[in-house]
C-alpha cells in the first residue's frame, strides 16, 4: 500500500526540520514527501537543500495557493498516481519511530476505513485506574484524565457532550480526540485532527478541503472529516503516536483567532446539523457564551492578560456578527 506525506508550512523552517528528522528514522517511510511552502522567505527551501530523504519534493506556492486548505489541495493535485493513501502532518509535529507503520496498517485491519487519524501523546495526562472517576474526571477503557476547568464547568451546567470522543452532538462542542485514552486501540470517530491525518486517495475525487477557511484555517479539519463521514468510516489509532509542540510562528493574532473560534465553530456545526432544533441552538449559544466568559476571566487569572482580552473581544465580535452575516452560503 503506497502512501505519501504532505506537509503544508508557513514560516516554520526550524520546526519543519525537527519533523523531517523524525520522518527519517521511521520504520516505514512514505513513498513520497511533498512540502508545500507559502513562506515569504527562502528559509524552508534552503533547509531542504541539505536534507536527504527519498521522494522529498519541494513546492513554493504564491498567494493564490497560500493558506492551509489551499496548500493541502495543491499537494493533493501534485500527488503521484501510484499513491493509495495521502497523509498530512502539521509542521510542528514530531513522530514516534513506528508512526507510519501503525497508521498504514490500520487500513489493512479496517478495510472499510476511508481515513485514519494519529494520536497526540504529549498534551493530556492520563492514569490507568479501576476506580470510579470523580465528577471532575473522565474515564474510558480503564484510563482516567481530568476534565479540565472549562469542561468541568460545562458538566455542572449540563453543557458537556454525552457522545463518545470524536463524535459531534447535536449542539456541537463534542469531546475532542484528546479524550481518547492512550490504550493502543483503534476507535471509530466522525472527526479527527488534521495535523495527524490520512485518507484514501479516492476520497479526493469527491471532496476537497474547503477554501472557506482562509489562511490559518481553524476547524478546517473538522469540516472535511464531517463531510467525509457521510461517505465512509473514519478511525483514530491511538498506537500511531506523535508529539505536538505548538510552534507560535505563523499563527493569527488573538483577536482574529477568537473571531474564528465562533464563526468557524458555527460553520462546522451547521455542516453536520443544517437545521438543529431549538434545544440544540440554545445549548450551542450557551456554550459559546460560557466559554467567552471563561476566556474573559483569564484577563484576571493569568499573566497573559492582553492575549486573553484580545481573544475575548474577537469571540464577542464573531458572535454578534452571526446575527448579520452568518456563513451559511458556503455550507
Amino acid at each position: 500500500m503506497k502512501f505519501n506525506l504532505i506537509i503544508c508550512t508557513f514560516k516554520r523552517s526550524e520546526a519543519l526540520g525537527r519533523l523531517l528528522d523524525s520522518v527519517a528514522v521511521q520504520s516505514r517511510l512514505p513513498d513520497e514527501i511533498l512540502v508545500i511552502d507559502a513562506s515569504p522567505d527562502d528559509k524552508t527551501r534552503d533547509l531542504l537543500e541539505n536534507i536527504k530523504l527519498s521522494g522529498l519534493k519541494y513546492f513554493k506556492v504564491g498567494e493564490t495557493d497560500s493558506g492551509l486548505t489551499r496548500q493541502r489541495n495543491y499537494g493533493i493535485r501534485e500527488t503521484g498516481k501510484e499513491i493509495e493513501i495521502i497523509s498530512f502532518l502539521d509542521d510542528d509535529i514530531i513522530l514516534e519511530p513506528d508512526y507510519f507503520e501503525k497508521l498504514i496498517n490500520t487500513y489493512k485491519a479496517y478495510p472499510n476505513a476511508i481515513g485514519v487519524g494519529g494520536y497526540i501523546s504529549n498534551e493530556v495526562s492520563w492514569k490507568k485506574s479501576d476506580a470510579v472517576p470523580d465528577f471532575d474526571e473522565f474515564k474510558m477503557d480503564g484510563y482516567i484524565r481530568k476534565l479540565g476547568s472549562r469542561n468541568h464547568l460545562r458538566k455542572k451546567l449540563g453543557l458537556l457532550s454525552d457522545r463518545p470522543p470524536g463524535v459531534m452532538p447535536e449542539f456541537s462542542n463534542g469531546l475532542s480526540i484528546g479524550f481518547l485514552p492512550p490504550s493502543g486501540k483503534t476507535y471509530p470517530v466522525e472527526f479527527f485532527m488534521g495535523g495527524v491525518a490520512s485518507y484514501r486517495k479516492e476520497i479526493f475525487e469527491k471532496l476537497a478541503f474547503s477554501e472557506y477557511f482562509q489562511g490559518y484555517g481553524l476547524y478546517e479539519d473538522m469540516d472535511f472529516c464531517l463531510r467525509a463521514s457521510r461517505l465512509g468510516q473514519l478511525y483514530v489509532n491511538t498506537a500511531a503516536r506523535v508529539e505536538h509542540h505548538h510552534e507560535q510562528s505563523g499563527r493569527p493574532d488573538k483577536f482574529k483567532y477568537g473571531k474564528m473560534v465562533i464563526r468557524n465553530g458555527w460553520y462546522v456545526w451547521r455542516v453536520k446539523y443544517p437545521d438543529p432544533d431549538l434545544k440544540a441552538r440554545f445549548k450551542w449559544h450557551a456554550t459559546a457564551f460560557l466559554l467567552t466568559l471563561v476566556r474573559l476571566g483569564n484577563v484576571i487569572t493569568t499573566s497573559e492578560r492582553r492575549e486573553a482580552l484580545s481573544e475575548s473581544l474577537g469571540r464577542i465580535t464573531g458572535w454578534w456578527s452571526l446575527l448579520l452575516n452568518k456563513p451559511k452560503d458556503e455550507v
